[in-house]
Order: structure tokens, then C-alpha cells, then sequence
């Protein structure tokens, strides 16, 4: 079991990964049509989505793994 001060900043974490989170997908809601352009124009282009999908990826990993820390659930060893 964690202790009281442990799951503190485990919350805290979590909730600042979700609020990158929610970010990251706000902008990309509000700039997709930019991001779109920008993949179509070709040549090396096409590396700018995918760094978008891997930074999306990290993001919500990191906030899903201290959502589940913050509830004490942990990974069987």
C-alpha cells in the first residue's frame, strides 16, 4: 500500500498528465486542419504526424500509469 504522501503526488502527477493530456488534444482538435496541410506537403513531411502520435502516446501513457498508481493499483510482481 502507498503512503498518504505518496499517493499525494501520485494524484498530482496524474492530474497533470491529464490536463497535458487534454491539452494536446484540444490543439489538436483546434489546429487539425494546419497539421493536415503540413502532412500533405510530402518529402520529409510526413515525420511531423508521427512525432504527434509518439508525444500523444507518451502523454497518455504517463498520465494512465499514475491514474492507476493514485488508486493503489499496481502491476503483479
Amino acid at each position: 500500500m502507498a503512503s498518504p504522501s505518496e499517493s499525494a503526488a501520485s494524484h498530482l502527477k496524474a492530474i497533470g498528465w491529464g490536463v497535458l493530456s487534454i491539452a494536446l488534444y484540444l490543439l489538436l482538435f483546434i489546429y487539425d486542419k494546419e497539421v493536415l496541410e503540413l502532412s500533405a506537403k510530402g518529402k520529409w513531411y510526413f515525420v511531423f504526424p508521427v512525432v504527434v502520435a509518439f508525444l500523444f502516446s507518451v502523454v497518455h501513457g504517463n498520465f494512465t500509469g499514475e491514474f492507476w498508481r493514485s488508486l493503489g493499483i499496481r502491476a503483479k510482481r
